[in-house]
Formats: structure tokens, C-alpha cells, sequence
């Protein structure tokens, strides 16, 4: 008989349904602002007495809280609104001291029974959340140059284990080292090992000051995969940072040659953000210079200076993790764990210069804040960018030490945990610069969130008014098929923990409006079959089997389009592409099966005479 479905189709549409409904519910439940609290160590415990006394703190300083809890290693203390977690994170840092770390996050309200399942709610974008956004791009220039520092000691630290003699190594351009040998006796063992060691370079005899030289110029391919090994690592190193930070969904993103997109929704401390973020802090190990061929560097906080070797021993890129300790004298400093390759370098380097001096250089990038530019009607910060080479410690070594050992000469434990903090998250392999910055306040993000939903509202009644008036009966299938639509899509986009942003919101409008043009041919067809004289229950079979080639038609290429949007797009164009997509997919299961059964119970099965539609 025409227009009846078998029971199992029936109750596997009512069982999605059910499981839309299930997976969407969470999305009912926001998460609370919160204050998380741990040790600064991982000896340091939390315990019911630190609870205790950050409520204490958080009383006193008239900061409203509640659900305080012990997770694990940490606290949890939730606030009652965004506003309040800077000042509660202030508080507490001045309460508790620096022996925990305090971090902004976002506590979760979903009831235990629909958890138990895995449900859970989508995250929300920068622009929803609120947060900051950085553009940063990486400083090919001085990578390349610092790369070609590193040959250059490398060069030198060889030549002399191979005891082939040399007058002098320089770096003579962007991307050329010059070897210049002692005798032409030399030059053949020299260009024998450069050949078999450094496949990077392209090699040519020459001469220079009346001696036999060796020119060594990077070939396209290493500068190219050495830009990429910046990019790949700066990214990665940005990501561990970022965790530190404590943010929950970040966004770190490649962004063309040589940018990078970082966005932390819910982050509101931008200040310490971009401090984190963007310093390249690093160390570097060098024995002071004893033949006068050195640089000169002061002394932190000193107008000493003293003269260190331009070979380098280790960097902080060997650093595997860095913690807070502090030294005979009680004074702060961080202790270092070396990989393999840095603490034989440093096992060798200290056996063989027992009683000499080593210096460690703390190198930074900095940002001065040279004045605003108007740019597209908003106030663009401008700044300048530079380098500083400091020493932090000059001592006696006094034994044999590898792979372990202690940075001192730190101000304070702030100062050592920041240190702290960034060799352990790794060194960024390239210097790096903010070239754009934007932030979204937790006030604007709330108003995001009210006037997208106002448009999913007005958007969703509209329709709904125009299917009721134009195709009755059948209107209120569409209605029902519009309804359960949402409810697939947050169901759908929950499960796949998608992000959702300002965009994501103009797709479910957008798809509001697209779900019912498959509804729109169905019906339209329909009222074309029964003008032409069909039966009623012939014309609903003619309706949906004669439409259902257009629909998948104009659906699929709609498809395509969001597939490659998300592909090259970034950002807040992903996340429209997300929610297109997959309100592509729920709109053809609403649109099609949904009303289909719905028509199917009204009216299959029996004797018709006359549609309302």
C-alpha cells in the first residue's frame, strides 16, 4: 500500500530523534567562570586546608563563590559571574602566595544522567566566550642568521677534533659561510668532511686573504625546510604554552609562509597572554672568551660586563624540563634536565675546562609600544621589536655536571617561574612578532550570544509562519522537521566537540532558511501532481520520489562548497563551514524521512480525498 513504512523504519527514525534530543539537552546547561588551583610544584598537595583559605580569601575580598571543590591536584572554586575571575585570580595570588599556580577556566553544570553517556556541551568560540586573538609572524631573517651562527660553531668545534687547521670561519650573507684554511694542504681533508657532514650547503673553492677558502651556501631546499622546522616548531612550542596558560579550546594555526594564528576564548589576563606568548626567552651556555676573540655582554641588572666565547655549548632547545628550586643561599632558581646530545655536550665542555668560568646568556625578545594606528576605524597598536642578550650567571666550574644542573642569579621566584615556564614549554625556534591583536570582552561575547540566538529565533519563526500559511497540514511537518533539525545539529556538533563561533550561528541560520527548500520542491511538486488530476496518496509518492533527485542534487554541491571552505579557510570561516556541513547532512534526514513519516502516519494507509496543503 502507498505511503506506509514498516515499523523499523519508524522506530529508527523516533531513535535518532531521541539521541538528537539526548546529545543536544547539554547545550542547555553553560559552564560556570571558575578559579583553578594547584601546586606550583608537584610535591605541593592541595588539600581541605588550602580550600579552606581560599575561600577565606575570596570572603575578604568580597568576591561571590560557590561549589568550592578538590579535583584531583587541584581546586576548584566556581564565581558567579566572568567579571569577577581577574579579581579573584588577584586575590588569591596575593593571598595564597607564589607556591600555586592560579588559572581562569570554565567549570561544567551538566548533570551526572546526561554525562553518564558522554554528553556534553559545545564549546564556545573567542567571539562567544570572549578572549583574545594574536596574529604573530616568525622572523625568517634572523632564524636563518642564527641557524648559520650555529654551522659556523659547529664548523670550528669539528675542524679542530679533525685538527684540519683554519685562519677563520665567518658568516659573509644571508645564507653563505666562509672557511678559510690555514694551506692549501688542508683544503682537501676540509672539503672531504664539509661534503660528508653538511648535505644543507653547496660548496665552492676560493680565495680569500692570499689563502685558500671554501665558500658554503645553503641550497633552497634546506632554507625551505628550515623555514617549515621553524613554523612546525615555534607552532608546537605556542601550543605547549598555551596549555600552561591554562585555556580551554584554544586555537593554534598555521597561517600562510610564515604566520601564526593563536586565539584563547575565555582568556582575560591578554597582558600576561602575550607576555607568555610572545617571548622568546632562551638560554645559551658559553665559557667565557680567553683569547680576546669574544662578544661582550652585561651583566642583569648590572653595568658589568665580561666577555664570553661565540662558540655555544647548549641551548635552552635541549632543555627536556625546567621546575623552581632554589640554591645553597636560599635564593630562587631553576633547575634544568638537558636531552642526551645537550648533556654530552655539556659532560665534555666541563671536563675539559675544570676551574675556568661559563656564562649563561639570557637572550629575549621584546616589544616596546610606540603609539596606535588608525587602521579600517579601529585603533591598531604599533611597536617595535627588539633583541636583548643578558648575562644572568658567570662561575667557576668547579666538576664533571651533564645533563642536570641549576640556573641562578634570579631576581625572584616570579622571575624563576616564568623562566621556568618557557624552557619547559621549549624554546621558540624562530623570533616571533605580534603583528595583530584583537580582544573580545566576556560582556561582548554574552551580547554575541543573545543576538545570535535572537536571529536563530526570528529566523526560525519566520519560516515556520510562511510553511504554515502556504502549505497547512503539511506546514506543520516542515515545522517539525525544522525543530528536530536544531536539535540534530547541536546533538551532532556536541558529539564531535565542534567550536561554536558567530559564524557557526549565521550557518544555523543559514541552514534554517535551506532545510525547508527541500520541503518547499516536495510540496510544491505534490500540489502539481494533484492539479494534475492524481489521486491524493499517489501524489505524496510522486512528491517526495520525483524530488528527492533535485534535492540531493542541490545539497551535494552545497556540501562540496563547505568541504573546501573548511579546508583552506581559518578560524571563524571553519567554524561557519562546520555548521554548514553539518546542517547540511540533518536537514536531508528532517527534510525527506522525517516529514515523510509524519505524512505517512496522517494520511498513508488509508482512503484520502482531498490534501491539506
Amino acid at each position: 500500500m502507498l505511503n506506509k513504512y514498516p515499523l523499523w523504519k519508524y522506530v529508527l527514525i523516533g531513535l535518532v530523534l531521541v539521541l538528537g534530543i539526548y546529545y543536544s539537552l547539554p547545550n542547555l546547561y553553560p559552564n560556570d567562570p571558575a578559579i583553578q588551583i594547584r601546586g606550583a610544584s608537584a610535591g605541593l598537595v592541595v588539600t581541605d586546608v588550602t580550600l579552606n583559605k581560599a575561600e577565606s580569601v575570596l570572603d575578604e575580598a568580597n568576591i561571590e563563590h560557590f561549589g568550592g571543590e578538590i579535583q584531583s591536584q587541584s581546586i576548584l572554586l566556581r564565581l558567579t559571574s566572568n567579571e569577577d575571575q581577574l579579581l579573584a585570580k588577584a586575590a588569591l595570588q596575593k593571598g595564597l602566595g607564589n607556591d600555586y599556580v592560579i588559572a581562569l577556566n570554565l567549570a561544567p553544570t551538566t548533570p551526572s544522567w546526561l554525562t553518564a553517556f558522554g554528553g556534553k556541551p559545545m564549546a564556545l568560540g573567542l567571539d562567544l566566550s570572549g578572549g583574545v586573538h594574536f596574529l604573530m609572524e616568525v622572523d625568517m631573517d634572523k632564524y636563518l642568521a642564527s641557524r648559520l651562527a650555529n654551522f659556523e660553531a659547529d664548523i670550528k668545534r669539528n675542524l679542530r677534533t679533525e685538527s684540519i687547521r683554519y685562519r677563520a670561519i665567518d658568516v659573509t650573507g644571508d645564507r653563505t659561510i666562509q672557511v678559510i684554511l690555514a694551506d692549501e694542504g688542508h683544503q682537501d681533508a676540509a672539503n672531504t668532511w664539509l661534503n660528508r657532514n653538511l648535505s644543507e650547503f653547496t660548496r665552492s673553492n676560493a680565495t680569500a686573504r692570499d689563502l685558500p677558502a671554501i665558500n658554503l651556501t645553503l641550497t633552497d631546499a634546506a632554507v625551505t625546510a628550515m623555514e617549515d622546522y621553524a613554523i612546525k616548531q615555534n607552532q608546537t612550542t605556542l601550543s605547549n604554552r598555551v596549555n600552561e596558560i591554562g585555556v580551554s579550546e584554544p586555537l593554534v594555526q598555521r597561517q600562510g609562509r610564515n604566520r601564526i594564528v593563536v586565539e584563547l576564548p575565555g582568556e582575560q589576563d591578554t597582558a600576561r597572554a602575550k607576555n607568555i606568548l610572545g617571548k622568546s626567552a632562551n638560554l645559551e651556555y658559553r665559557m667565557e672568551s680567553q683569547d680576546g676573540d669574544g662578544e661582550i655582554y652585561q651583566f642583569k641588572d648590572s653595568n658589568r660586563t665580561a666577555m664570553l666565547s661565540r662558540d655555544i655549548i647548549v641551548t635552552g632547545e635541549n632543555v627536556v624540563n625546567a621546575s623552581v628550586t632554589y640554591d645553597q643561599n636560599g635564593s630562587p632558581s631553576v633547575s634544568v634536565t638537558l636531552d642526551s646530545v645537550g648533556g654530552a655536550r655539556m659532560g665534555q665542555n666541563t671536563k675539559n675546562n675544570v676551574g675556568k668560568l661559563m656564562g649563561v646568556l639570557f637572550i629575549e625578545q621584546k616589544a616596546e609600544l610606540l603609539g596606535y594606528e588608525t587602521v579600517n576605524g579601529s585603533q591598531v597598536p604599533q611597536y617595535r621589536n627588539y633583541e636583548t642578550k643578558e648575562i644572568i650567571s658567570l662561575a667557576t666550574i668547579q666538576g664533571i655536571f651533564s645533563s642536570q644542573f641549576q640556573v641562578t642569579g634570579l631576581d625572584s621566584t616570579e622571575e624563576a617561574a616564568e623562566l621556568a615556564l618557557l624552557l619547559r614549554a621549549g624554546a621558540l625556534a624562530a623570533p616571533m612578532t605580534f603583528v595583530e591583536e584583537r580582544t573580545v570582552g566576556p560582556s561582548l561575547g554574552a551580547e554575541n550570544i543573545r543576538t545570535g540566538l535572537l536571529s536563530v529565533v526570528i529566523g526560525f519563526g519566520l519560516v515556520i509562519l510562511f510553511m504554515l500559511g502556504f502549505y497547512k497540514v503539511f506546514g506543520i511537518f516542515a515545522a517539525a522537521a525544522l525543530t528536530a533539525n536544531l536539535f540534530l545539529m547541536m546533538a551532532v556538533m556536541s558529539i564531535l566537540g565542534a567550536t561554536l563561533t558567530l559564524p557557526g550561528i549565521a550557518g544555523i541560520v543559514l541552514t534554517v532558511g535551506m532545510a525547508v527548500d527541500a520541503n518547499v520542491l516536495i510540496f510544491s511538486r505534490i500540489k502539481e501532481e494533484l492539479a494534475a488530476g492524481k489521486p491524493p496518496q499517489t501524489a505524496i509518492d510522486s512528491g517526495y520520489g520525483n524530488a528527492f533527485s533535485t534535492i540531493l542534487d542541490a545539497n551535494l554541491t552545497t556540501l562540496i562548497v563547505a568541504i573546501i571552505l573548511y579546508a583552506i579557510g581559518t578560524g571563524s570561516v571553519k567554524g561557519f563551514a562546520i555548521t554548514l556541513s553539518v546542517g547540511i547532512l540533518t536537514s536531508m534526514f528532517t527534510a525527506i524521512l522525517l516529514t515523510r513519516a509524519l505524512a505517512n502516519l496522517v494520511y498513508g494507509g488509508r482512503v484520502v480525498k482531498k490534501l491539506s496543503i
